[in-house]
């Protein structure tokens, strides 16, 4: 796996057995396809997931619990 996904290496480790068992079914999906774009989609999106572990300050931004309501959220197609 570090050779084949370098970045993965940032994931913990229970992540790591999550993104195995997506790759897996996902790969079977693609080939059922014969497309292999949605294995390059989720390798994307945990590849993003990587940097946020590995940048400490990002990781500390996304999963800090907020305190009461956020604001109002503008409804689609509205300017804010």
């Amino acid at each position: 796996m570090p050779e084949a996904l370098p970045w993965a290496t940032f994931l913990p480790e229970a992540d790591i057995d999550t993104l195995i068992s997506e790759l897996v079914a996902t790969a079977s999906g693609a080939v059922a396809l014969d497309d292999l774009a949605p294995i390059a989609l989720l390798l994307t999106q945990w590849r993003h997931s990587a940097e946020v572990y590995a940048d400490p300050a990002l990781l500390a931004i996304l999963t800090r619990d907020h305190e009461g309501d956020l604001g109002p959220v503008p409804a689609p197609g509205t300017a804010e």
